[in-house]
C-alpha cells in the first residue's frame, strides 16, 4: 500500500513515521519576472507567493508554495502569511505520516484560505517525502510519465511579439502553448488567436485562456470568429460563478470549452459536468487545497471523459513547478497540458532551478520534491508582512 493510500486513510494505517511537527513558518516573497505577463484586467511584474517551511522534531525540512491570486482564490501574500501563522499551532506535534489529519485540522481551524492550506500541504508531502526517502509522487503512487511537454503562455500584450515568440518557442522544442485573450476585444482577440494558430500549425497543443474577461456575448463573439482554428480549448471565457453562461458557451462553440476560475472544489467539477459547462479544465493546488484534492479531482475528471490542464499560478518558483511535476508524473489523464510558470522568473528560490529542455520538463529525482531551496534567496526576496 502506498503512502498516499494509507493517509487517505486513519490515523493507524498513515505511514509509519515518528517524525512530529515541531514548527511551520511563512515567508512572503516578490520574485522578478524576466518580462510582465498581460492577463485580462491585470499586467503582472513580478510573482507575489507565500512559502512555507516546515521542521518536524528530527530534522526533516519540508518547502510548499502558494502564488498570490486574489482575483481566483481572494488570498493575497498578505493574507496567505498570516492564514498559515493562524493555523500553525494547530498543527504543531501531528505526526509528519497524518496528511489526512492535518488536512482535518486545517479546515476547523480556519475557513476557506486554499491556497494557504495548499503552502502548507505541499510542505508537509516534501517533508514526508525526504523521512520516507521517495519523491512525492511515490506517495500517490506509480509513475505514469517522467517527462512532460511544458506549454508556453503567449501574453506580452502585442500580437506581433506574441506571434514571434510562438515561432521563435517553436523552433526552440515547445510543442504546448496558452494565449492569453479576454485582453482587448474579442474581435481583436480572435485576429491574434488566428495569426498564433497559423503560426503553430495543426501539430501542437495550442488554447486559449480569457481568465473570465468575457461577457457571454464576447465569448460567443470569440468562438464564432476562432471557429475554424486548431486551437484544442478556451478555458474560463466568461465569469466563474456564471455556469449558465459557460453551458451557453459551450453549447455553442466548435472549440472545447475548459474550467479554471470556476471550480474551487470535487464538487464544481460534477456542476461543470452536469450542465454540460465544460469538457475538461485546469486544476490547481491553491484553488483546491493541496496536492491531495488536485489528484482526487484528476482521477474524478479521468472517469467522467474530462480533460485535465495541470497548472501553477503565473509565476511559481520551483518549489511550486516541481509539486505539479510530480502530480503530472502519476494522474491518469493530462491531455490539455501542464502549466509550469518558474520558467518566467528572472530569479529562482532553489540552488538548481529545474531546466525546461527543448520545451520539455523532467518530473525531479530524489526524495521529496528533489529541489533544494536556497534560503538566502529566500531571505532576499521577503517581504515584510
Amino acid at each position: 500500500m502506498t503512502a498516499v493510500a494509507m493517509s487517505n486513510r486513519s490515523s493507524a494505517d498513515a505511514p509509519v513515521v515518528s517524525a512530529r511537527i515541531k514548527r511551520i513558518g511563512a515567508i512572503a516573497v516578490s520574485l522578478p519576472m524576466t518580462n510582465p505577463m498581460k492577463m485580462a484586467g491585470v499586467l503582472i511584474a513580478s510573482a507575489d507567493n507565500v512559502v512555507v517551511r516546515i521542521e518536524t522534531d528530527d530534522g526533516h525540512i519540508g518547502w510548499g508554495e502558494a502564488a498570490s491570486a486574489p482575483t481566483m482564490t481572494g488570498e493575497t501574500m498578505e493574507s496567505m502569511t498570516i492564514a498559515v501563522r493562524y493555523m500553525a499551532p494547530a498543527l504543531s506535534g501531528c505526526e509528519l505520516g497524518e496528511i489526512a489529519r492535518a488536512t482535518s485540522l486545517m479546515d476547523a481551524a480556519m475557513y476557506g484560505n486554499n491556497a494557504a492550506k495548499a503552502a502548507i500541504e505541499m510542505a508537509w508531502h516534501d517533508a514526508l517525502g525526504r523521512a520516507l526517502g521517495k519523491p512525492v509522487y511515490a506517495l500517490f503512487g506509480a509513475r505514469r510519465r517522467d517527462r512532460v511537454p511544458a506549454l508556453w503562455m503567449l501574453g506580452t500584450g502585442n500580437a506581433d511579439d506574441d506571434v514571434q515568440q510562438a515561432k521563435d518557442k517553436l523552433a526552440a522544442g515547445y510543442a504546448a502553448f496558452k494565449i492569453k485573450v479576454g485582453v482587448d476585444t474579442p474581435e481583436a482577440d480572435a485576429l491574434r488567436t488566428r495569426r498564433i494558430c497559423a503560426a503553430l500549425g495543426t501539430d501542437n497543443l495550442v488554447s486559449a485562456d480569457a481568465n473570465q474577461g468575457y461577457s457571454r456575448e464576447q465569448a460567443l463573439t470569440y468562438v464564432d470568429a476562432v471557429a475554424a482554428t486548431s486551437l484544442n480549448f478556451l478555458e474560463q471565457p466568461v465569469r466563474g460563478t456564471d455556469l449558465d453562461s459557460m453551458a451557453k458557451v459551450a453549447v455553442a462553440s466548435r472549440v472545447p470549452i475548459g474550467f479554471d476560475e470556476g471550480v474551487h472544489s470535487i464538487a464544481d467539477i460534477a456542476r461543470h459536468h452536469e450542465m454540460h459547462a465544460a469538457s475538461g479544465g485546469s486544476l490547481k493546488a491553491i484553488k483546491l487545497g493541496g496536492m491531495r484534492p488536485v489528484y482526487q479531482a484528476a482521477v474524478l475528471c479521468d472517469s467522467l471523459g474530462m480533460k485535465v490542464n495541470l497548472a501553477c499560478k503565473v509565476a511559481e518558483s520551483s518549489i511550486g513547478t516541481a509539486g505539479v511535476l510530480h502530480l503530472a508524473a502519476v494522474i491518469p489523464n493530462l491531455e490539455w497540458g501542464v502549466s509550469l510558470t518558474s520558467q518566467y522568473l528572472a530569479e529562482d528560490l532553489v540552488h538548481t532551478p529545474l531546466a525546461f529542455t527543448a520545451g520539455y520538463a523532467t518530473v525531479p529525482a530524489g526524495a521529496g520534491l528533489g529541489v533544494e531551496v536556497d534560503e538566502s534567496r529566500v531571505r532576499r526576496y521577503a517581504r515584510k508582512v
